[in-house]
């Protein structure tokens, strides 16, 4: 209200100034309607932000997950890899010293038989290819075994 209007209802001008002063300084706390609105749409945002952070938050927190399973799985298939691999090149070292040492017996009777003697883990398959320790081993076997030479 203004001062007119509270000295028309029969207040006194010092009344009417006083109401008004009260009134002016009550008037200094309030927020007005639009920066209200304002804040709450701000906030409303920030909300929204927010949450959708949080979706993102829970979507890494998913795909982290995963990528230790997978990375597990990559792991144990590795490992198993590591392992065929070892057993394969076990097995191509056995065959390439079987043959090295039924080369060396095409000429006697019961190769296959003479092949059971050989100590295996005493011959070395080098890196070229070519297996040592087949012909001591032969002339032992020679001594033992001379009516099959």
């Amino acid at each position: 209200m203004k001062k007119e209007q509270l000295m028309n209802l029969g207040l006194t001008e010092e009344m009417a100034q006083k109401i008004i002063d009260i009134n002016y300084e009550e008037m200094k706390t309030f927020i007005p309607k639009s920066r209200f609105d304002q804040v709450n749409e701000q906030k409303k945002e920030l909300e929204k932000i927010l949450f959708e952070k949080d979706i993102l938050i829970t979507e890494m927190s998913l795909n982290k997950i995963k990528n230790q399973e997978l990375e597990k799985i990559i792991k144990d298939l590795l490992e198993a890899n590591a392992v065929i691999k070892a057993d394969q090149e076990d097995k191509l070292k056995n065959i390439i010293i079987q043959s090295a040492i039924r080369a060396k017996l095409v000429n006697v009777k019961y190769a296959d038989l003479l092949t059971t003697k050989f100590d295996i883990s005493k011959l070395v398959l080098r890196s070229d290819g070519t297996v040592t320790g087949i012909e001591e081993q032969i002339e032992s076997l020679k001594e033992v075994y001379k009516d099959l030479f």
